[in-house]
């Protein structure tokens, strides 16, 4: 006989969490779901955090996730501000920063990741380190945005689009380095020094510290000295309350392609869960974790295959990419003129899409990718 199931804990409001929440009740589950997040701010979408909302054009509000009375409209107890700090795997319990205690029959742990750090230097991770941000160029002046990935790039067109002098130090060979080869990566780097941006490779950063009239930070065979700095430099996955309640720990919560732990009672998913393909730090794909791992922990026994995938907007310039960018490279349009759809293809078969302003072919590339033989084994982009 099928274990009743109860009540569900799930570590983490952000969209992996909140996602699979939800997902819990469009299946019909109506048992009980504790929704925890150590920020006090209710569930909301991160993407627009560098964009949209650092450039002003949209007020906090505007990226919640639901409406506030939602939560408890889909039986959903949110709780915010509250972190969970300790695991008992035996008795079934998650300790709370607040002294309590919550049972469960299944878990899950959709903790995320945490912003690598320079110290001195401020991240971009949360609602609150956006909106900080804002303020900051709202005064002007000169920004160094430390890391050339999607986040350092964002930051970097939407100060420079605000009329802030902008500097990004990257320290690896080509901006993009983790998602795009070099030779794409040069499109994008070329729309920033087309706007003016001061933008240096090859360039990592040995110290940061604040000056009277700001920041001072210091490289290899480079010095900057100016008003804002923001780090950009990556995530960590967030593995201390797995690691405590002893989980399998390895570059992320180790789980199966269903997001099941070990312990058949814990699942993982989003930034902070790593699968047999490998880890991903991308709103689509751990949306997509949140509610095969909400399916999983209801018992119906579905693989995550979906194949991860990412976008980011610069200047006007929408990049989207997905699958594995190995292979072939077969081109349609100009990269350079910022109008392109690339294909690589391995083995004869379809693995990796970049487009450069063309979202209906990118959807339909994505789609052809899934259905190929190696749709399910991309890495992480």
């Amino acid at each position: 006989m099928p274990e009743r199931i109860d009540r569900v804990v799930i570590v983490g409001t952000g969209i992996a969490g909140t996602t699979a929440a939800l997902t819990l009740r469009a299946e019909g589950y109506q048992g009980g779901v504790d929704l925890i997040g150590a920020e006090p701010h209710e569930p909301y979408r991160r993407p627009p955090l560098s964009k949209e909302l650092l450039a002003g054009r949209i007020p906090p509000e505007r990226v919640r996730l639901k409406p506030p009375a939602a939560w408890a409209d889909q039986g959903i107890a949110l709780r915010t501000g509250i972190s969970a700090v300790a695991l008992d795997r035996g008795r079934r319990r998650v300790r709370l920063s607040d002294g309590g205690e919550l049972g469960y029959d299944r878990l899950l742990l959709a903790t995320g990741g945490r912003p690598l750090r320079i110290p001195g230097a401020p991240t971009l991770r949360t609602l609150a380190d956006a909106l900080a941000l804002r303020a900051r160029l709202d005064e002007g002046g000169r920004l160094l945005v430390v890391g050339g990935g999607l986040i350092g790039l964002e930051a970097a067109a939407t100060a420079r689009s605000a009329g802030c002098e902008v500097t990004v130090w990257e320290a690896g060979d080509h901006v993009l380095g983790r998602v795009l080869p070099g030779w794409l990566a040069a499109h994008v780097a070329a729309a920033h020094l087309r706007r003016g941006v001061d933008l240096r490779t090859g360039t990592p950063v040995e110290a940061v510290s604040h000056t009277s009239g700001g920041y001072r930070v210091a490289g290899e065979s480079a010095r900057w000295n100016g008003d804002h700095v923001l780090a950009a430099v990556g995530v960590a996955p967030d593995t201390a309350l797995a690691a405590e309640g002893g989980l399998a720990v390895d570059d992320g919560i180790v789980v199966d392609d269903r997001l099941a732990t070990f312990d058949a009672a814990v699942y993982a998913a989003g930034d902070a869960a790593r699968l047999p393909r490998g880890r991903g730090e991308h709103w689509a794909d751990a949306q997509e974790q949140g509610a095969t791992a909400a399916r999983n922990m209801l018992g119906q026994d579905v693989a995550h295959t979906a194949v991860p995938w990412c976008w980011s907007d610069q200047y006007g310039l929408k990049i989207q990419i997905c699958g594995r960018l190995v292979g072939t490279p077969e081109t349609s349009g100009d990269p350079a003129r910022h109008d392109a759809a690339i294909s690589f293809v391995h083995d004869g078969a379809l693995c990796g899409a970049v487009c450069f302003n063309r979202p209906k072919e990118f959807r339909d590339l994505r789609s052809e990718i899934a259905r190929s033989e190696d749709g399910s084994q991309t890495v992480k982009a």
